[in-house]
């Protein structure tokens, strides 16, 4: 019985311990976390605003673009399957230009996130690849920061390009009887981006008003 007890006295005792171990480890993280969120948040936004002037340089508007957007919800146009926000530029309080948040759901390798600036003149400020898991050394030149030609990488022909430019039919790779280029041995990615460009540009061009006056913060 000693024996018996001795046993179940040294197990509660180290049940006990890591009872407390653990309250003790989940309070520090929980501490840890509300200590470095701020600066996690920054970081993200800094990110954010680092992509958005990549599109859209930061002389086109003074208000701050962060504050200023509206919800979508479900957008099969902008391939938006839990909806996005749009980024409304102003400069001197008018309307200077649309920043997207969009997505192309058929690369290669899956959906392709991304960033596309039009402007209230119907032309695209710029597009970035925000996410993708397109395959390394062949499809991923959609992201400049992958692409070995850095002198004219692959995603910036889009930049200037408005539906007055390019008919929505023809937002196409070259190989389809479109107009835009590509690098042989990757069509899907480069199909992929161009189709939900052009999407995204009719979008904004024929909501442009809608998404303007909507309430800052507000959902459409």
């Amino acid at each position: 019985m000693s024996a018996r007890y001795s046993a179940a006295r040294i197990s509660l005792r180290t049940a006990g311990i890591m009872v407390v171990f653990t309250l003790a480890f989940t309070a520090l993280m929980s501490q840890t976390y509300r200590m470095t969120r701020p600066q996690i948040e920054a970081s993200a936004q800094d990110e954010k605003m680092r992509l958005i002037n990549d599109v859209l340089p930061p002389g086109t508007y003074d208000n701050v673009l962060l504050d200023d957007f509206v919800t979508v919800g479900p957008t099969p146009q902008l391939g938006l399957d839990r909806g996005g926000r749009v980024y409304r530029a102003r400069l001197a309080g008018a309307p200077a230009a649309l920043v997207l948040e969009a997505a192309a759901p058929d690369g290669y390798a899956g959906k392709i996130q991304l960033v596309i600036a039009v402007g209230t003149d119907g032309r695209l400020g710029g597009v970035r690849v925000t996410s993708h898991k397109e395959t390394p050394g062949l499809g991923d030149y959609i992201d400049p920061k992958k692409d070995r030609n850095k002198s004219q990488p692959w995603i910036g022909q889009f930049t200037g390009v408005s539906l007055g430019d390019v008919a929505p039919a023809q937002w196409k790779v070259k190989r389809d009887d479109g107009v835009f280029g590509y690098r042989v041995g990757a069509t899907i990615s480069a199909r992929a981006v161009i189709n939900a460009t052009g999407r995204a540009i009719e979008y904004a061009t024929t909501n442009r008003d809608t998404l303007f006056a909507a309430p800052n913060g507000g959902r459409i």
